[in-house]
């Protein structure tokens, strides 16, 4: 085969990379500000904000399998995946802006509009962001070019989470002149005049060079029965539901962790940042580590380690944030490696199916993958509202000291087990780094023979 189709540029990588950047403006809006922006600012209960959250994202899922059929069967001059990413930019970015809008409906309706927003960002997000994940499985065939692609894809978008998680707060604040509302929704529409731009320019910058065989039937009944019977590709799923649980839980809680048991709610950002900084300053070693020892070995060693240090969070009082600072810097630094190996693995498992079966659904893959991704974001998201509930949290008051445990807990021992336990899973993963070459020689010969012919 053709050296094209397995080597990227530095143009396609930073170009596809960009894109998610343009998805953790909204994904990490949501993520760490979300359930504060409606508890603290919009005036939402906890349970309800959280049922909102639960709902939404349960909606999310069941249209990602949709998104992902579709986009398999979708045939344009411009590919498969890209058109969604250009056509779908706008829709997200307004609507990523009436999420943060806080018109005053009354209690009810407060619950209804806030709902009813949510719901249709994810709607908008999932269009774009879905086959912007497939797009990356079929820009090479090469499973460690497939690593390096995704390495600039999570600093892209670990430097996008950098600066919400750093600045938004901050901007918030500017724009608001003392109107929380309006500050945090001037910061959205900030975010998503950048995501416009930043989705436009992945979608010119990037090509697609993986291809179904051409003699290939659409199938709907035979892709999902190859989907459900890839072992790889359940284990991967099974996974991707659990650490979601973890980082939703830990994201959506460490702002309540700041303003009530560090005491300085702002504070949070610079946590925010230096802990995306070590992730961004890990990254690169994933590439390297995973071609030495093995994308499954990486992920088992990156989930048991990271998980220690942040149970290990649980353990300093209010005034040792140094040594919160530290853990959450090892932390993040023992997971950053794995972080892209998720991705590039669902790609193997999607090459797997193509050679065990002659079928390729890369769209299905990465969709059905993201539905059990976002079932363990909905799942954790709830989960906040419920356990901040269960430890009679009351916002915007002095917190007891069981309610203070429930948050401590949040961003510690319970993120740290569930991550901690991904390594069992992925334990059985059945792809290692001799498949995937002799994946990639007989797929390349197929395409070979089938282009000749």
């Amino acid at each position: 085969m053709n050296r094209s189709n397995s080597s990227l540029t530095f143009k396609e990588k930073l170009g596809y990379g960009l894109g998610d950047t343009a998805s953790h403006f909204v994904w990490d809006m949501v993520g760490f500000w979300l359930m504060f922006f409606y508890t603290d600012v919009y005036g939402i209960s906890a349970i309800a904000a959280g049922t909102i959250m639960l709902i939404a994202r349960f909606w999310d899922m069941a249209i990602d399998p949709v998104i992902g059929i579709v986009s398999d069967r979708t045939n344009t001059k411009w590919g498969k995946f890209r058109p969604y990413i250009l056509f779908g930019a706008l829709p997200y970015a307004v609507l990523a802006v009436l999420t943060f809008t806080t018109p005053n409906f009354g209690e009810t309706g407060k619950i209804i509009y806030a709902g009813a927003t949510y719901i249709l960002l994810m709607t908008a997000y999932a269009s774009v962001n879905l086959p912007y994940s497939a797009l990356g499985a079929v820009m090479t065939n090469d499973s460690y070019e497939r690593a390096g692609l995704n390495t600039y894809r999570f600093i892209a978008g670990f430097a996008g989470q950098f600066i919400v998680t750093g600045l938004a707060l901050t901007m918030a604040k500017f724009f608001g002149g003392g109107d929380k509302a309006q500050g945090f929704q001037y910061t959205v529409v900030l975010f998503a005049a950048l995501s416009l731009v930043f989705f436009f320019i992945t979608f010119k910058a990037t090509k697609e060079k993986v291809h179904p065989p051409k003699s290939q039937v659409n199938s709907l009944g035979a892709d999902f029965k190859n989907l459900f019977t890839n072992r790889a590709w359940i284990i991967l799923a099974i996974v991707g539901i659990v650490s979601f649980v973890m980082f939703a839980i830990q994201n959506a809680a460490v702002v309540y962790y700041f303003k009530y048991y560090i005491g300085n709610e702002e504070n949070v950002q610079l946590f925010n940042v230096i802990g995306t900084v070590a992730l961004i300053v890990a990254l690169p070693f994933s590439k390297p580590l995973a071609k030495r020892f093995g994308n499954r070995n990486i992920f088992i060693a990156s989930s048991i380690i990271s998980g220690i240090f942040f149970i290990a969070i649980y353990l300093p009082n209010a005034h040792n944030t140094v040594t919160i600072y530290i853990l959450n810097i090892l932390a993040k630094m023992a997971y950053a490696p794995a972080v892209p190996l998720l991705w590039t693995m669902i790609a193997d498992s999607a090459d797997y199916g193509e050679w065990k079966t002659g079928r390729r659904a890369t769209g299905l893959y990465f969709s059905a993958a993201v539905f059990a991704q976002k079932a363990g974001w909905g799942i954790g998201a709830a989960l906040v509202g419920v356990i901040l509930s269960m430890f009679n949290y009351v916002a915007n008051e002095v917190q007891t000291d069981t309610s203070i445990t429930g948050i401590k807990l949040l961003v510690s021992v319970i993120p740290g087990v569930l991550y901690m336990s991904c390594a069992i899973f992925m334990y059985f993963y059945n792809i290692d780094a001799s498949t995937t070459d002799l994946i990639k020689k007989e797929l390349d010969a197929r395409r070979d023979k089938e282009n000749a012919g």
